[in-house]
């Protein structure tokens, strides 16, 4: 992990998971329910793409998530193509998904 020694917010007012890297904010937008968390879209700025930021952003995202019994419903398609990358984080993917 590229930046491990950035915290990941979890903004629940505008449902993100957030990395700030250099100034700039990279999220995860969301949606719960109940003890399932829909990870919509991510979006990291134009000038950080392809730094690892992305990978990172969603790792990150992951512990937390897992940490808090959650079951991520990946439907973001850069979630979806990190999970592929990393199965072994589908231990936290809901089992309908």
């Amino acid at each position: 992990m590229k930046y491990q020694d950035i915290e990941l917010k979890d903004n629940k007012t505008q449902h993100a998971l957030e990395l700030w890297v250099e100034g700039q904010r990279s999220f995860i937008g969301y949606e719960l329910e109940g003890d399932k968390i829909y990870l919509m879209h991510t979006e990291v700025p134009e000038e950080q793409t392809g730094k690892g930021v992305a990978a990172d952003l969603v790792e990150k995202s992951f512990i937390y998530l897992e940490g808090k019994n959650l079951k991520v419903v990946p439907a973001c398609s850069y979630v979806r193509a990190y999970l592929k990358r990393h199965p072994e984080w589908n231990r936290i993917v809901a089992e309908d998904h």
